[in-house]
Formats: C-alpha cells, structure tokens, sequence
C-alpha cells in the first residue's frame, strides 16, 4: 500500500464529495483517504471516518461539532471545528491532493489559502473562482489546479497535448435542464419538485436548481474564463439534451475536439485524482451504438435571465462576480424555502446587481465583505416582495 496518493476531501457528505469516496473505494490500492469534512451531517461523516479509518475529521459548522454520534468516530480521531480547522487539517504535509466539494463560496477562503501554501487542488466548488479568479490564478502553478466540474475536465482533456493559444472558440455544454423550451410564464410557476427534476444529472439542490435556470451554466462559462484564460466572447454556451459530449474546443483550423462519455461525476473526479493517469472507469461505459442522436441548440437567454445576468458580471469583472453569486445562493435558498418564485431568483439577483458599485478585486476580505453585502441586500429584495 506504500506510495499510494493522500486524499482530503471537504464536503464528504455533498453528491461530489460521496461520489468521490465512490472513486476512491474502487481504487484502494491508489487512493489512501485521510482526511474528511462536513458541514452538519455528522452521522454520516462518522460512518465514512470508521470506513476509511481516518485519524481526523472536519465539522465546518461549529454547532455541529459536539454532536454525540461524533463520539462514534474511531479511536484516536480528532475533530477540527470550523472551516479554519478544516483548511489547516488539509495543509497538514501528509495530504498530497485536497478535493474541494463543499457547495457555494464557502469553498473561496479554503481555495485560496490552499493554493497559495501550495497544495494540489481537485476543485469541484466553481464559485471560488468565479468570486475569487483574479485573486487564486495568478497563484497556481502548472498541473496544481485540475478542475472536477465535468465540462472543465472536459476542456482541460481537450487542451492536452494542443497549444491554448490556438484556440477559436469553447463550447461549454449543458442540459438545458427541466425547462428546455418552456416560455418565461410556464417558468412563473414552476415548483421546487418541478426544478429539482434533472434530465440526466444527479446532483445537490442548490446546483440541481442553478441548472433550471440556466445559472450554474453562467457561473461555469466564468470559471472557464480564469482557468483557461479565455475571454467570454469566445466561450459559447450550447444545449446538449444527452450529456454525453460534456464540452469541446474548437481550434484556430477549425478543428473540433470534443470530450464524450457516461453523464456520472465520478468520471471526472477520478481524473482529478489519477491526473496525468488515467485509471480504470467507475462508470458504466457508453454504447454509441444504442444513441439515436445528439442534438444541440442556442440557449434562450431572454427566458433563462441568469445566463445573461451572469454574462453581464463576466463583462464586468471586478467584484461584480462575487455579488452576481452571492445573490443568487439566497435567492435559490428563498426558492427551495418557498419564500420566492422561480422567476424570482434572477429577479432578486438583477436588484442586487443593479445596486452594487463594481470595484477591483483587491484581497479576500474584500470579497467576503461584499458577499456579506449583498447577501444583506439580496434578503432584503425578497422580504420587500413578500410585504
């Protein structure tokens, strides 16, 4: 078992974070767990600690890290409360790759200060970058930084062996999600159960709603701008119904290259973790034989707002990014509760946007600053149309 890889994973409990325990339990003799995060489901944290045996866990939320079945966990095990703890556990010199699954920007301080002590990144959370690019990119080193987001692992494959500067075009693809082809008063009354309806995806709430509105695909095409340097003009958004071309790069000669196969999250983070291997699938295999068809379309940016909304902040740049996400996660938070219609989420996120004052980014407690803003202002707009 000597010389096997030492893997944290922040987020354990999330769909990226199980689906990479999936990964790293199919590859035992590669893969050595030894450390483990979550937020608030302790129970099931306890239960991954005993299975992989590992002699520290993280409770990123302090109120959770007294909770009995902790005492569950095996022998020896500690327990490090809060994000803080949890980061300093990764930095730890016997973690040799740290997963960041946790959901939303909680995962931009844990990003940051990971990249900059130097340690290699698998990045799952796409909001450290979309808040925090201009800060973490100039910092990474070659080969530091691999990306989980399915489409971006799917565009970093595509880079292999290619020069980037001879790139044309990026086409980031999506589902189109629940609402493919509904008008915006379908979109009016659109339920929770109706959005957290994915046609090929499983994933968590939050992203599994970001999906229906088309948002998640507009803080992907930003995240794709800090990773591979590329403006926004020249990332495309395309509606692929099947998920199985899971993004493509298209060159200066008009070359196509495109990456295919299983629409399963474990593809792409087993690649984080075997990089520049590549190991034995966790997913069943495609049969092309079996597809009938692979359909593309334009996204409706008029119906779907979000996708121009976050457009918008990518033009933009500055800290506007950081308010666009900031905003829209307690809009989907309202949403998920019931406070707030479907259309209300890029509604509440337009206000907010409308009212910032764009500046450089300068430090991370000047992002934290402002996402405290306008997680203030985004709760006030969705008080305000309840009255």
């Amino acid at each position: 078992m000597e010389g096997r890889k030492r893997v944290a994973v922040l987020g354990c409990t999330g769909s990226v974070g199980t689906q990479t325990l999936d990964v790293c339990r199919q590859h035992a003799d590669r893969l050595d767990v030894v450390f483990l995060s979550a937020h608030s489901r302790t129970a099931e944290l306890t239960a991954y600690a005993r299975e992989f045996e590992v002699a520290r866990v993280g409770v990123t939320d302090p109120a959770h890290a007294g909770d009995p079945v902790l005492s569950e966990l095996p022998a020896g095990c500690g327990v490090a409360a809060g994000m803080d703890a949890a980061i300093d556990a990764c930095l730890a010199p016997e973690v040799d790759i740290v997963v960041i699954a946790v959901v939303g920007a909680a995962g931009l301080t844990a990003c940051y200060r990971l990249i900059k002590a130097g340690k290699t990144v698998a990045l799952a959370n796409k909001e450290s970058l979309v808040v925090g690019g201009d800060l973490i990119m100039p910092l990474v080193r070659p080969g530091q930084l691999l990306p989980v987001d399915s489409e971006h692992s799917a565009i970093f494959q595509c880079y292999l062996g290619e020069r980037a500067s001879e790139t044309h075009l990026i086409w980031l693809t999506c589902s189109g999600g629940p609402f493919f082809e509904r008008g915006r008063a379908e979109l009016a009354s659109a339920t929770v159960r109706d959005a957290l309806a994915h046609p090929t995806w499983n994933m968590g709430a939050k992203i599994t709603i970001d999906s229906a509105t088309l948002m998640n695909k507009g803080l992907e095409r930003i995240e794709a701008m800090h990773l591979f340097q590329v403006d926004v003009d020249r990332i495309r958004v395309l509606i692929h119904r099947q998920s199985k071309i899971h993004s493509m790069v298209e060159y200066a000669d008009g070359s196509v290259i495109a990456h295919l196969g299983a629409s399963d999250m474990r593809i792409p983070a087993q690649y984080a973790l075997s990089y520049p291997e590549r190991w034995e699938t966790p997913a069943p295999r495609v049969d092309f034989r079996t597809l009938s068809a692979l359909t593309f379309d334009a996204p409706d940016m008029e119906t779907f707002r979000c996708l121009a909304l976050a457009e918008e902040a990518a033009r933009v740049r500055g800290t506007m990014p950081c308010v666009l996400n900031a905003a829209n996660e307690v809009a989907v938070g309202a949403f998920l509760d019931g406070r707030l219609t479907f259309t209300g989420i890029d509604e509440v996120v337009e206000t907010v946007m409308d009212a910032h004052q764009v500046a450089p980014v300068d430090s991370l407690e000047q992002l934290i600053d402002i996402d405290g803003w306008a997680r203030g202002r985004a709760s006030a707009a969705i008080a305000s149309r309840s009255r």
